[in-house]
């Protein structure tokens, strides 16, 4: 079992360091909006990613730790019903994208959630690091949500792995500050979100950023109702974060950890 933790773990560094670097060259070469602050920024955003990567490797479950303790006890629908290896990776896929959208909606319904969630919403820029700033507490509710799918659905290892790298690549995708042609977006965000579609996620006003939900399939905003097309302000005049948090006085790594527990 060990052995397969460490190899899904090496799998997705390899990942995560390629979509990372790449985003970042694109960034550069192509930015959608100027002026993002990154030496105020991104200390604290790498800060954090690397408090919740220490974390993952501490905290015994995981998403493969899940699809394993399926497996060894021939737990989940998909096992109950023997559904074969290509429908069982689909259907994991799906589902798995599914509840994270749904994840992310309730933690911008209840206040108890959203205190937890907002650190995401006080980065006043938006760009590839955007994708790793998620609160410890966050990070570890969402290991038990999808630990909780997996297990119900017996999820198979392939799909769990897969997914882990999909889930991350996208996220880290939907968050980067690259400038594609419109015609590109367009057509691309009716099957996945672009980064496009998720900024408008990211605005200041209330009414944009509890909406675009999604993660990789922008199918769930669709068909749920929660779809924007379009920031009021234009991609490059919008104003991204929170009113209620201040990016030179919050963005030190203690404050952002405190967030969750200061009375705003």
């Amino acid at each position: 079992m060990f052995e397969n933790l460490s190899f899904d773990m090496v799998i997705r560094l390899y990942a995560f360091s390629i979509v990372l670097g790449a985003l970042v060259l694109w960034e550069l070469l192509a930015p959608r909006r100027l002026n993002i602050l990154r030496k105020l920024r991104w200390p604290s955003n790498f800060g954090i990613f690397l408090i919740n990567s220490m974390l993952l490797v501490l905290v015994p479950a995981s998403a493969l730790g899940a699809s394993l303790l399926s497996l060894e006890y021939k737990f989940g629908l998909l096992i109950w019903f023997k559904v074969s290896l290509w429908p069982s990776i689909i259907l994991t896929l799906l589902i798995l994208d599914m509840a994270i959208y749904w994840q992310h909606r309730l933690f911008h319904r209840f206040d108890s959630l959203w205190r937890i969630h907002r650190m995401h919403h006080t980065d006043t820029e938006f760009d590839v690091t955007t994708a790793l700033r998620f609160h410890p507490i966050e990070i570890l509710l969402s290991i038990l949500i999808k630990a909780a799918v997996i297990i119900l659905l017996g999820a198979p290892i392939l799909a769990v792995i897969g997914f882990e790298i999909i889930l991350n690549s996208s996220a880290m995708f939907n968050h980067s500050n690259v400038r594609m042609p419109r015609w590109l977006d367009k057509y691309l965000r009716y099957l996945v979100v672009t980064p496009d579609m998720h900024r408008v996620h990211h605005s200041v006003y209330k009414n944009e950023h509890d909406f675009n939900y999604g993660f990789c399939l922008s199918w769930w905003d669709r068909l749920f109702g929660s779809y924007v097309a379009q920031p009021k302000d234009g991609h490059c005049g919008m104003t991204i974060g929170l009113e209620i948090f201040n990016q030179k006085e919050d963005a030190r790594l203690d404050k952002l950890l405190t967030q969750p527990f200061r009375p705003q």
